[in-house]
């Protein structure tokens, strides 16, 4: 009965320890970010409205690139199927979301300006080839209007990348105040225990994880869509040559 009674007391000890223990964990992470610093707090809201911000950027350029790709490749297949350029302007309105369509508009506005001029300073004769003064000029047309549907394309994602280097330093920019608050309190209480330290410590570490929570992602996403930017502008490139190519086999 000692035996039995001894073992039970023990048992009992034992939850009340548990019990105790899980009271003090169960503070949570909510609770430890409520309790920490007003300047910690400030830097853990920095990181994640820098986190939103990387995401919904994120979601809305990667809508726009999938959308893009699909009106362009809708485009050039009307593109090169069609037998006039006046065919393919035609469907411009309906794909605008394709870069490819901004190059054209481009080169077809300096190809007509060029034809129009051409036929005027002509004297009144039967209908003559229609010819290009400039091919140059057409290039640069396509050049320039390349830069911009790139600009377009390009438009916030640096802010990934922002993200993506600053969140790290701002996460251990809050782990150092962490402790820096911890050791001031363990002085405070003149004593170094574990139970003293660690709520502290568990604190400081929670900006460096919001950092780089808000880091990865974007540093991965970022040359994702890097990638997609480049790959829209090489396919840019080859439809301005195929553009030149045309206009020079018809028009010179």
């Amino acid at each position: 009965m000692r035996t039995l009674g001894s073992l039970l007391l023990a048992l009992a000890v034992q939850d009340q320890g548990g019990l105790g223990s899980e009271g003090s964990s169960g503070i949570g992470l909510l609770g430890r970010v409520a309790g920490s610093s007003l300047l910690n707090q400030f830097v853990l809201l920095s990181l994640v409205m820098l986190s939103v911000g990387s995401w919904g950027i994120l979601l809305y350029k990667w809508w726009t690139f999938r959308r893009a790709a699909r009106q362009s490749a809708q485009f050039l297949d009307v593109f090169r199927r069609s037998n006039k350029f006046s065919e393919v302007q035609a469907v411009c309105r309906s794909l605008q979301q394709s870069p490819l369509v901004g190059l054209f508009q481009a080169g077809y506005a300096e190809l007509n300006a060029q034809l129009r001029a051409s036929g005027e300073n002509k004297p009144a004769t039967p209908a003559p080839r229609p010819t290009l003064r400039s091919l140059e000029a057409v290039d640069r047309a396509l050049i320039r209007a390349t830069t911009t549907e790139v600009a377009k394309l390009e438009h916030r994602v640096p802010f990934l990348a922002t993200t993506a280097s600053i969140t790290p330093y701002i996460g251990l920019f809050g782990t150092v105040l962490g402790i820096i608050t911890a050791f001031t309190g363990i002085a405070g209480a003149g004593s170094a225990s574990l139970a003293v330290v660690a709520p502290g410590i568990a604190e400081a570490l929670i900006t460096t994880a919001a950092g780089l929570f808000a880091a990865i992602p974007a540093v991965y996403f970022y040359n994702d869509l890097t990638s997609r930017v480049k790959a829209m502008a090489n396919e840019m490139e080859d439809f301005s040559l195929e553009f030149l190519t045309i206009a020079e086999r018809n028009f010179t």
